[in-house]
């Protein structure tokens, strides 16, 4: 089965391409030649994912899904939450991100925090949502030189390594983004 990754991100594409196994091919934006930055205009990550699955269904016809993730911290009131990629303005990008949760953070001993992952994914038409959450804790200096985004600052409960300094298999074992994909492939083998 081929099914496209409706991301311009290229670490998402290379995790979720170590995810799903053979028999799943999971082909790029640029691989169906659509070069455009796809819309997230919503105020959920539910109402991005589909959007950004349904832009590529209309408009190239393939079956495809889509994935939108927050970082959502307890003591910050859920942010940065839907505008996790763009915490720090448009213009920002990782560094910038993390930086601006660990001054947010400065003095405050709760650090709690989850990350929640929802796939869009549209196959003949017919769109199904998969979820997938990831609780632990905010750290005070990044750790770490693996993965992307927050990785670096983000610890799950029961480990004792940020994301970052994980392989890309335990990561997938136990993120937010794994445990979805892991829904979308017992899903595409029913």
């Amino acid at each position: 089965m081929k099914l496209v990754f409706a991301t311009n991100n290229l670490n998402k594409l290379s995790e979720i391409r170590s995810l799903v196994p053979e028999g799943i091919q999971i082909l790029s934006l640029s691989d169906i030649n659509c070069n455009e930055e796809l819309p997230e205009t919503h105020p959920t990550l539910q109402e991005n994912a589909l959007q950004k699955a349904k832009y590529v269904f209309d408009n190239y016809g393939f079956n495809c899904f889509a994935d939108d993730t927050g970082l959502e911290i307890d003591v910050l009131g859920g942010d940065p939450g839907v505008y996790s990629a763009r915490y720090a303005g448009l213009e920002c990008n990782a560094e910038d991100n993390m930086n601006k949760v660990l001054r947010n953070l400065e003095g405050k001993k709760n650090r709690e925090a989850k990350f929640r992952t929802v796939i869009a994914v549209i196959v003949n038409g017919i769109e199904t949502l998969f979820y997938g959450e990831c609780k632990g804790q905010i750290i005070k200096v990044k750790s770490g030189t693996k993965g992307f985004g927050y990785d670096p600052i983000f610890i799950p409960d029961g480990f004792n390594k940020t994301f970052a300094e994980m392989t890309k298999v335990m990561k997938g074992s136990i993120s937010h983004r794994g445990k979805a994909v892991n829904k979308l492939i017992d899903f595409l083998h029913s």
